[in-house]
């Protein structure tokens, strides 16, 4: 029986009917025009109907895939940073906005379910996933199943902690990997190279203005030989192939999967994960490791989240 999945971002909710081989037969997208629980229930409520109705048949189970961490299987989202949530019960509104049942998950774990059953994982039973975009996320699957640990927020590589009382992210704590490597973070430091003056490169490639700064300028600015954009690029870049390279070794995975905007968009940011795991991951680790770009693009959490309903 076909199952509705949804992803839940900071800008879009988009749902999607997928059938039992992981192939989408009717998707909706609305804009979060507001981000206040009720709204965003009610947009996705409004999606679903839309993707339900093109698809032309009933669902009675639906996957959520939301951005932050998930308390266990209880639904509530303890930490939601891109929509400014703490402790909100998604799961228990849409189970009563929808009629019928809801699962939520983590988007990473979601992700890599996708990935696992429907696109670069498929086959492989101990597979480790790292999605860069705006954020930093991971899942873990060992032996075949997701990893959720004791409290349900394994696998929070975004918010391993990298430098002590560092930049502060968007989870509230300092020093986070993705304060520092994720895309939001990426912007924002560049943004504070741009304003410095220091960068003239920097300037040269946005005219000074800081709303046409996006990962790839800082990648660009680097590669022209900005020593201030190097330096914060470098530091980047390292810290995120130290980061994968060091779960590599602790997970010993078969496959790791590589997705986002980040990494999708930047691609020296990408040579540097890959050359990060060969350089630092323990040499029993990573033999026989695969590594590979995630095949589903966008649609791996919407997938994953209606397979895993």
């Amino acid at each position: 029986m076909p199952t509705l999945g949804i992803d839940l971002g900071g800008t879009f909710a988009r749902a999607a009917v997928v059938n039992e081989q992981g192939k989408i037969v009717a998707a909706s997208k609305i804009p979060l025009a507001e981000r206040s629980p009720s709204a965003v229930v009610e947009s996705i409520a409004q999606a679903a109907k839309v993707a339900v109705e093109s698809a032309g048949t009933p669902v009675q189970f639906c996957g959520v895939g939301a951005a932050g961490q998930i308390h266990g299987d209880s639904g509530v989202l303890a930490v939601a940073p891109n929509l400014g949530w703490r402790n909100v019960p998604l799961g228990e509104m849409l189970r009563t906005r929808l009629g019928f049942t809801v699962r939520v998950v983590n988007d990473l774990a979601a992700a890599a379910w996708g990935e696992l059953n429907a696109g670069a994982g498929r086959g492989a039973q101990d597979m480790y996933t790292v999605f860069v975009g705006s954020g930093v996320g991971s899942a873990i699957i060992a032996g075949g199943k997701l990893v959720h640990g004791a409290g349900g927020v394994a696998g929070e590589l975004g918010h391993t902690k990298v430098v002590p009382n560092g930049r502060k992210c968007g989870c509230g704590e300092l020093g986070c990997l993705e304060a520092y490597v994720g895309g939001h973070n990426i912007i924002a430091q560049t943004r504070e190279l741009l304003a410095s003056g220091r960068s003239h490169i920097l300037m040269e490639l946005t005219g000074g203005d800081p709303a046409r700064v996006t990962p790839v300028t800082l990648e660009h600015a680097a590669e022209r030989g900005d020593t201030e954009a190097r330096e914060v690029y470098e530091r980047a870049s390292l810290m995120l192939a130290i980061a994968v390279a060091n779960q590599v070794t602790v997970l010993n995975p078969a496959r790791l999967i590589l997705g986002g905007g980040v990494l999708a968009h930047c691609p020296g940011i990408r040579r540097r994960v890959v050359e990060g795991v060969q350089a630092y991951a323990s040499m029993t680790s990573r033999e026989g490791l695969l590594i590979s770009d995630a095949e589903l693009g966008d649609d791996s959490g919407l997938i994953g989240a209606a397979l895993l309903a």
